[in-house]
């Protein structure tokens, strides 16, 4: 018996795909002028503001990259930008992430709060697919439920409920309404 033979999809409108493609790998960072780079000082060397460290570091971490590295990308992007501002170096990035207070605003809303409700699992207490594959299962894996609530007008994350592992049911799930605030339930 001969298998069937695949479906082959083919590509027609080569312009829109190759668009489409490009699009994905666009990037597009906002700048505000008005943002305070440098902290109040009076002597030299600059001091940079905790937003200019924040900046930094949130493209650390987005793009997986070293402390120079960062340096040299925030460079390239401010210059691509217009802006003639001054980079911290590697060492101010690593001297200043230790004592940096993460600023994350609350955006508080006119309107009712809509919420949306999923669940996923996590795994955890394993050492990997890779160890289990090398050295056979070591002990349990273990699962838990996450719950998550976000605001569908600004997608913020505005509840994390981890249930415990026997009560981990949808009931579980309503005390994402009761602990956010203004929340209109609009499903069952």
């Amino acid at each position: 018996m001969s298998k069937p033979t695949p479906a082959r999809s083919r590509t027609t409108n080569w312009s829109s795909y190759n668009a489409a493609l490009r699009k994905r790998g666009s990037l597009l960072i906002w700048l505000d002028k008005e943002r305070a780079w440098f902290a109040p000082h009076e002597r030299r060397p600059p001091v940079f503001s905790d937003a200019a460290i924040q900046f930094c570091l949130s493209l650390k971490v987005l793009f997986k990259l070293k402390l120079r590295q960062t340096g040299g990308m925030v460079a390239n992007l401010l210059r691509l930008a217009g802006l003639d501002w001054p980079v911290p170096d590697g060492s101010t990035l690593c001297r200043m992430q230790k004592t940096l207070t993460v600023q994350i605003p609350y955006r508080r809303a006119d309107r009712a709060l809509n919420l949306l409700v999923d669940s996923t699992g996590i795994k955890f207490l394993g050492g990997g697919e890779w160890q289990a594959g090398k050295h056979g299962v070591q002990g349990r894996r273990q699962w838990r439920k996450v719950y998550l609530a976000m605001d569908t007008a600004t997608s913020d994350i505005r509840v994390v409920e981890f249930p415990p592992a026997a009560t981990a049911t949808a009931r579980s799930c309503q005390s994402c309404w009761t602990k956010s605030p203004r929340a209109k339930r609009s499903a069952p």
